[in-house]
Parts: C-alpha cells; structure tokens; sequence
C-alpha cells in the first residue's frame, strides 16, 4: 500500500507544480506521510487519518507564508491588461457564435463580437477572457 502513496504523492506534487497554490502541494506531503505510515501498519484508516491530519496541520500553519508568497505577487505586471480598449483591424470576419481574428498593433487574437464585422473594419476591444478578445465595430475612421 505504501507504493501507492507514494505515487499518489508524486502526481499532486507535479500537479503543484502546474497550479502553485500550496494546497496540492500539502496534499502531496500527507500523501508521504502515508506512505511512512503504510510502513509500521496495514489499516488504512490510520493511513488515511494521518495523511489527512498532515495536510490539515500544514495547510493551517503555512496560510501566512502562502498568504505572503501571494500578495508579492500583486506587482505583476501583464501587458495584455491594457488591451481593453484599444482599436485594431479584423483579419478574418466576425459573425455571431463564429470566432474570427483580429490584428492588434502586431499581435493576432480571437476574437467574438454580438454582431458580424467583416474583415478590414477596425475594431475595439471591449473585453479580454484568457486569449479570446470580445470586440466590437469602432466608430473610429480606419484611415
């Protein structure tokens, strides 16, 4: 049984690694804290108390230091923040429920829009949700 701590503790600690919340990370030491007690006995109950009381304890304890680990990282600063707002031009036309493609400034995004733009019309982005940009016709002049 203890084998098998031992890899559930090595996948939470590499999916840590993907999320950096901490929580996994725990989860993963409570994981080895099992596996430890997998050694001296065979109940599983045992086995699953203590990984679960070893993730509790560090999850407690550590809050302040994942606390602060965090709010150091207000100062990033992502470029594409600003992009709300700014006006580019469709390179593959828009339609209802259809992506198409926008150019802005030398970046390509995706993009969706409540109506159809067609390609060449300069557009504003109106919102930005991870790499797909809700635009919308710009009342601007594109000359």
């Amino acid at each position: 049984m203890w084998l098998i701590w031992i890899i559930a503790g090595i996948i939470l600690v590499i999916a840590e690694m993907t999320t950096f919340t901490f929580y996994l990370l725990w989860l993963g030491v409570g994981a080895f804290a099992s596996a430890v007690t997998a050694h001296f006995s065979d109940n599983i109950l045992i086995q699953i108390l203590v990984g679960c009381a070893v993730a509790l304890i560090l999850t407690i304890f550590t809050r302040p230091l994942t606390n602060n680990v965090r709010h150091s990282a207000k100062g990033f600063y992502d470029p594409y923040q600003n992009i709300v707002g700014k006006n580019g031009t469709v390179t593959e036309t828009i339609a209802p429920h259809h992506m198409g493609q926008v150019r802005i400034g030398s970046e390509i995004w995706s993009a969706t829009a409540t109506e159809e733009i067609p390609q060449g019309a300069v557009i504003t982005v109106i919102e930005r949700n991870s790499t797909i940009l809700q635009v919308q016709a710009s009342k601007e002049n594109p000359s």
